[in-house]
């Protein structure tokens, strides 16, 4: 091997523990913000807002230094599908972090609302949505399609226990009027928890498009797309 391809290679492979060490950050703000809702730790919540500027600035420097490999090594094939997959990993990444963040910024908010009892079912989606994230990192640093098939298939989980959410929630603020806004933040919770396994779902597509160079779409029958993360 030539000593162009070598540092192409190094470079490659820099691009990609990058894309790893995003992951990290953002799997342990979705832990933190969880921590922070079940336990109602506020200064955990404020520091899950504040840390993801610095998840920001990784995902665009991921997106800096791969836009830089495309310009001056003109990668063929799967070289150029996994700079591209790195990129767009590090973006539904960024998107996730977003979620956490969201989800803490609903801890502060509830912490000024009359308390509602959480239901197991979030630290659940919370649970599932870290295991979908971490196995989605190792297919993309393995290149390994068939795991990237099967943790996408684990959306449906997310979805499921979002449903429980949100039939219960709807009862309880029926039940219980006076704790209409806390539940209604809660749904918005369970909401970001929930985008977190789409997020995840995105990067196994990327996956796949990257060892096999086929684009294809996990179809998600649900229809409550109107809501947004809180930021």
């Amino acid at each position: 091997m030539n000593n162009v391809r070598l540092d192409f290679q190094h470079k490659l492979q820099a691009l990609e523990g990058d894309v790893i060490r995003l992951g990290s950050m953002v799997d342990e703000a979705i832990a933190n913000a969880i921590k922070s809702l079940e336990e109602g730790d506020l200064a955990l919540a404020q520091q899950v807002v504040r840390n993801d500027e610095a998840i920001n600035r990784l995902r665009y420097y991921i997106e800096e230094h791969g836009s830089a490999l495309i310009a001056t090594q003109q990668p063929l094939a799967r070289d150029l599908r996994t700079i591209i997959a790195a990129m767009y990993v590090a973006t539904n990444l960024e998107r996730m972090a977003d979620h956490a963040a969201g989800v803490a910024r609903l801890t502060l908010r509830l912490a000024r609302t009359p308390r509602t009892d959480l239901l197991p079912q979030f630290r659940q989606m919370a649970d599932v949505g870290r295991e979908m994230l971490n196995q989605s990192l190792e297919a993309f640093i393995h290149h390994n399609a068939d795991l990237a098939h099967d943790v996408a298939a684990r959306d449906d989980e997310v979805d499921e226990l979002y449903n429980v959410i949100f039939q219960a929630m709807i009862r309880h603020m029926i039940e219980n009027p006076e704790q209409v806004q806390s539940a209604t933040y809660l749904l918005w919770v369970a909401h970001n928890l929930e985008r977190v396994g789409d997020r995840v779902t995105n990067i196994c597509e990327r996956v796949i498009y990257m060892v096999t160079g086929e684009l294809m779409e996990f179809v998600d029958d649900r229809s409550d797309r109107d809501l947004t993360a809180l930021k």
